[in-house]
């Protein structure tokens, strides 16, 4: 079975392509100030998912559920899902469960294998295995400030002859009872520039919760990948149970802060 999980970084394919995108923004940020430019999706493997940023006084509980449609050869596709719950409490401290990811209509029932706590307030970060009852504890240190790609019309030709870009404005819609802003952009790779032999057409469509923080609709589609549909199902913006945001009772934990690869 696959597994839905986070990475250390997006697939060198698909990073390339967000730095390509990146040399067309406008305005970077003072070097004293991190900022974190992200996007949903990509693969290394597994499957990302949304990115949720450590945002302050922007609490919830929600079900995220999660599709993955790979292209087939000749024709068609096949299906992976799972749904899992994610939270975040006042001081931005982030709680996400991992489950597998199985086919579509199958019989195979998914199991949740990971439980991850994100703790801006304490620079912590755990990933505790459900089989093993073990949490990893590595330094978390989340960027000042996170910059989702909204809609700002900046559109045209990639440097280097690697392709366009184009950018749709989507209007207004509400995802499980929140408002958001909807954004579709395209890429188009020029032949040859990854060895395709025709264009290849990138569609990235979001839905953006300013008051969240965070896409509550993403729908991301690569030829090569096929479409990763997240979505959030259900959402509630109440102050969820603190103790989400802590390890797992009888879990043991182990100290990884000394290694030079963290996970984040």
């Amino acid at each position: 079975m696959l597994v839905a999980r986070r990475l250390p970084a997006l697939s060198s394919l698909a990073l390339m392509f967000s730095l390509a995108y990146a040399l067309a923004q406008t305005a970077t940020p003072a070097p004293s100030r991190r900022v974190a430019r992200v996007a949903d999706g990509g693969t290394n493997e597994v499957l990302e998912s949304i990115v949720i940023p450590s945002t302050a006084h922007a609490p919830f509980f929600a079900t995220l559920d999660t599709e993955w449609a790979r292209p087939l050869v000749g024709g068609g596709s096949y299906t992976f899902q799972n749904e899992r719950h994610i939270a975040r409490d006042s001081a931005g401290r982030i709680y996400q469960e991992r489950w597998y990811l199985v086919p579509k209509n199958g019989k195979p029932k998914s199991e949740m294998n990971y439980i991850q706590v994100d703790d801006p307030v304490s620079h912590l970060a755990y990933t505790c295995s459900v089989s093993d009852k073990v949490c990893s504890i590595r330094k978390y240190d989340p960027p000042a400030e996170v910059s989702f790609k909204g809609y700002n019309g900046n559109e045209g030709v990639l440097p280097n002859d690697w392709g366009f870009v184009t950018e749709e404005d989507l209007g207004r819609q509400n995802v499980a009872g929140v408002e958001t802003t909807g954004v579709r952009r395209t890429t188009t790779i020029n032949p040859w520039m990854m060895g395709n032999d025709r264009p290849m057409i990138i569609v990235q469509e979001y839905w953006h919760s300013s008051a969240l923080n965070m896409n509550l609709l993403s729908v991301l589609t690569d030829p090569r990948f096929g479409t990763q549909t997240f979505t959030i199902k259900e959402i509630n913006t109440a102050e969820p149970d603190a103790q989400l945001f802590s390890p797992p009772a009888g879990y043991k934990l182990v100290d990884e802060r000394g290694y030079a690869s963290p996970i984040h």
